[in-house]
């Protein structure tokens, strides 16, 4: 019996082995770096927050990971261990006090760990400055968007805005390496507010305002931008494009806006397409039919 249980006990070792190479080589040949790797799924964001937000992600899932590879290692080593070999009853055991103690220790400490660092980096993305570089309006309306450039008036007084269309997504211009600030009301129903390269969102609810900041936004592009909450029939017709561009171009475009130039002619003046790049109008003739 001895002898068979240590080949038995060899062959195991030598498949985990060679499981644990070909996921090694599928690593390897899948050209993933190290940084994409420790990611686990996570997607690259466009501001500080997003990477603390990856941060915590990777240490949840490499704590599960190593939770997950002690107990399938335990339950492995049971099996073979102590798998059957005569009819005879192995002795049983009423309890242990010093494995019931330590399973239900674990799990609790386990919480705590990821329960404080969540509280810490909750705290981090919450967090809220007295005097951000830019502060901008966003309201939310059945079924398009406003956004206002709260500190930026135009020479007749008014504050400078762009208001979308059904023709039209509108595209909210924000300067990279600067603090902003999102101050957020709803004309109607509850929406939300939800850029995907932010790893972010938050919900634009009547009758309050909830605001948010980020750090800064951290390369220039052109980032789509969606309502994230069921809001009535022509919910999926809220986009918005978020137009990241340098604050050299920023204070231009502000400067053309304040002069009287639509978000198109401001965008044109700067360089930048006058049009959303990240993504287009929806086709609002419910009449149309292709003839079949």
């Amino acid at each position: 019996m001895v002898p068979n249980q240590s080949a038995r006990t060899g062959r195991l070792g030598r498949a985990l082995r060679l499981a644990l190479g070909a996921a090694l080589l599928s690593a390897v040949l899948s050209g993933c770096s190290a940084e994409e790797a420790l990611r686990f799924g996570w997607p690259k964001g466009i501001t500080p927050e997003a990477e603390q937000m990856r941060d915590l992600w990777t240490g949840s899932v490499v704590a599960a990971l190593v939770v997950g590879v002690l107990v399938w290692g335990l339950i492995f080593w049971v099996v073979v261990r102590y798998r059957k070999r005569t009819d005879d009853l192995p002795v049983q055991t009423r309890f242990n006090l010093p494995i019931e103690v330590l399973y239900t220790v674990a799990p609790f400490l386990i919480i705590a760990v990821l329960f404080y660092y969540t509280a810490i980096v909750q705290t981090r993305i919450n967090r809220e400055t007295t005097n951000p570089d830019v502060t901008i309006g966003v309201v939310g309306f059945k079924w398009n968007w406003q956004f206002r450039y709260l500190k930026e008036n135009d020479k007749n007084g008014h504050v400078v805005e762009t208001t979308g269309t059904s023709e039209e997504v509108p595209i909210l211009v924000l300067p990279t390496t600067k603090r902003i600030r999102f101050e957020e009301r709803s004309n109607d129903v509850i929406h939300s507010f939800w850029v995907p390269d932010m790893l972010f969102k938050r919900d634009v609810i009547p009758g309050r305002t909830n605001s948010f900041e980020v750090a800064s936004i951290d390369r220039t592009g052109a980032y789509v931008g969606r309502c994230a909450e069921l809001c009535g029939t022509y919910h999926a017709f809220m986009n918005f494009e978020v137009r990241a561009v340098t604050p050299d171009k920023y204070d231009r475009y502000i400067a053309a806006r304040k002069e009287g130039a639509s978000t198109a002619d401001a965008l044109r003046q700067i360089g930048e397409p006058p049009v959303s790049q990240s993504t287009h109008p929806f086709d609002t003739d419910r009449t149309a039919r292709k003839a079949s």
